[in-house]
């Protein structure tokens, strides 16, 4: 049963960056498209960014593409989301989660294990 783990949410202030990991176990990330998603309160959740299978292409919101890069660290059996230039409202608990599908973009329902979440707040 693969299991993630999130970690690297806190309380930045706008402008700032930070890094996310989402620690796999159970299995081999590369085995499988690994997305984050986020959600505000009042808002439903949102894809933010893929990696897909094998270690492939990826894939961006608009929101935040030249500003969050995803990656992977095959030894440490993770993937990452480094966010950079922060905005306000980018504050929202961010999700990874894991999809066996090789769909080139796989929606929500394609996921099938999910982290507990982080929080991230951004301060104006």
């Amino acid at each position: 049963q693969v299991q993630l783990e999130e970690s690297g949410g806190g309380l930045v202030q706008a402008g700032g960056s930070l890094r996310l990991s989402c620690a796999f176990s159970g299995g081999t990330f590369i085995t499988y498209g690994v997305g984050w998603f986020r959600q505000a309160i009042w808002k439903e959740r949102e894809f933010v960014a893929l990696l897909r299978k094998a270690g492939g292409s990826t894939a961006y919101a608009d929101s935040v593409k030249a500003r969050f890069i995803i990656s992977s660290d095959i030894g440490k059996n993770s993937v990452y989301l480094q966010m950079n230039s922060l905005k306000v409202e980018d504050t929202a608990v961010y999700y990874c989660a894991a999809t066996t599908s090789w769909l080139r973009n796989p929606g929500e329902a394609q996921y099938s294990y999910w982290g507990q979440g982080t929080q991230v707040t951004v301060s104006s």
